[in-house]
């Protein structure tokens, strides 16, 4: 008997939508299990190995990624009203940690010199960064004047011949 998937993320794109690309690209049916952050508090305790999980994905991201996460954090925490701050002020600190990601990225789009990420081919890190390239897009289209580059590896993922349907069909969701 084949194992059964379910992803339980968010009703939005964030960290679930690679996963949700990657089971789409791959042809796995899958659960999409979404749910909004009042009803988190109450499926939280149902959730086996989450805490494991999640210790593990902070552990495997490298330090400029850490880096970028830490300073935008507060940024997207306002800009979605999870908390009070100065949104024009946070943005600042945001744009240049995004800057420096970019150019991070289009290194790595550089040396692999096939539009991916890396010269093998395709991999997870192809789906999440065009994910949030994609995203970032949506909310803040002058951060890609100087980084064409990034919108072109998001859109060969988007382009993939698998992704197709389920990207004509997703839910439009607030990130």
């Amino acid at each position: 008997m084949a194992p059964e998937y379910k992803l339980n993320y968010f009703d939005l794109r964030g960290y679930g939508e690679a996963a949700r690309l990657i089971f789409h690209y791959a042809g796995v049916p899958f659960e999409d299990r979404r749910f909004s952050h009042e009803e988190w508090p109450s499926i939280k305790p149902g959730l086996s190995g989450k805490d494991d999980w999640e210790a593990a994905q902070v552990d495997a991201l490298s330090d400029a990624y850490k880096d970028f996460a830490n300073t935008t954090r507060p940024y997207f925490m306002v800009l979605f009203g999870r908390e009070q701050g100065d949104k024009e002020a946070l943005y600042k600190d945001f744009a240049k940690a995004f800057d420096e990601m970019a150019k991070h990225i289009e290194k790595y789009l550089k040396d692999a010199g096939n539009g991916f990420l890396f010269a093998g081919g395709l991999t997870w890190a192809d789906f999440i960064a065009s994910e949030f390239h994609d995203t970032m897009n949506g909310l803040h289209p002058e951060l890609f004047k100087d980084h064409p580059e990034l919108l072109k590896h998001s859109e060969k993922v988007h382009s993939l011949p698998q992704l197709q349907d389920y990207l004509k069909s997703r839910p439009k969701t607030q990130n």
